[in-house]
């Protein structure tokens, strides 16, 4: 579970996030939509600790990011918006390295990473050095990484992007599975469909400002006879 709470944060005279309070609960996919600019990417860094809210506090797993990094770092692993990184490395070292971080044990990790290779179609590129990679292959390697972790808390920023349509399937089926072991997932998409047919709960995020938390079924509701895009668009365009 990711509690945020009165969380802001500010680049200079631009407010990104704007006094965020929202849980994301166990057993729950919730997708967290919004344009390119929306916020969503900084609610990510400050969830992870890569930025520090100007105020308010964020609390995984009843752990502090601010104030118990080590432990809160413990209970999530992120997939970034970027796969861009480390790419010196091969495909299996990047694993190693991450699972060496998650102290995950060698025959459990050695053994995870190869059945993964195998269904994301990577068996025999994973000795390769990431920069070799196609975009989507990169992805792959970082999704493959996280798996392999396995942490309660999986924090995913556009995950689908750069995918072949399998390997996205296999994504999608692995964060229905880690939410039926009564984990939680939060991930970032600008692709409603995606969020529609995926997603337990949303939170729609415009401006920094968060205009909808609940279920897609609750927004449907609330804006009778539409689909999810035109709600979308029109919730925004009033923000």
């Amino acid at each position: 579970m990711i509690k945020i709470n009165n969380v802001s944060k500010s680049f200079g005279t631009h407010k990104a996030v704007n006094t965020m309070n929202v849980t994301i609960p166990d057993g729950c996919i919730t997708g967290f939509i919004g344009h390119n600019g929306a916020g969503k990417t900084t609610t990510i860094n400050m969830v992870t600790g890569a930025l520090k809210p100007d105020t308010g506090s964020i609390e995984i797993n009843g752990f502090d990011i601010a104030k118990q990094p080590i432990d809160a770092r413990k209970q999530f692993m992120v997939v970034p918006d970027s796969p861009d990184m480390f790419l010196r490395l091969t495909g299996i070292e990047y694993i190693n390295f991450m699972a060496d971080v998650y102290q995950v044990p060698k025959e459990v990790r050695e053994e995870k990473a190869m059945s993964l290779a195998r269904e994301f179609g990577m068996e025999d590129k994973l000795n390769n050095q990431m920069e070799s990679y196609s975009h989507g292959m990169r992805q792959k390697a970082i999704i493959i990484a996280a798996l392999v972790c396995n942490s309660p808390v999986w924090i995913l920023d556009e995950p689908m992007v750069g995918l072949d349509p399998a390997a996205a399937f296999i994504v999608k089926n692995k964060m229905k599975e880690h939410v039926q072991n009564g984990n939680s997932v939060f991930f970032s998409t600008h692709v409603l469909e995606v969020a529609e047919k995926l997603c337990d709960k949303i939170l729609l995020i415009n401006g920094g400002n968060i205009f909808f938390d609940g279920t897609v079924e609750e927004l449907k509701n609330q804006h009778p006879g539409k689909e999810l895009e035109e709600i979308f668009m029109e919730v925004t365009s009033h923000a």
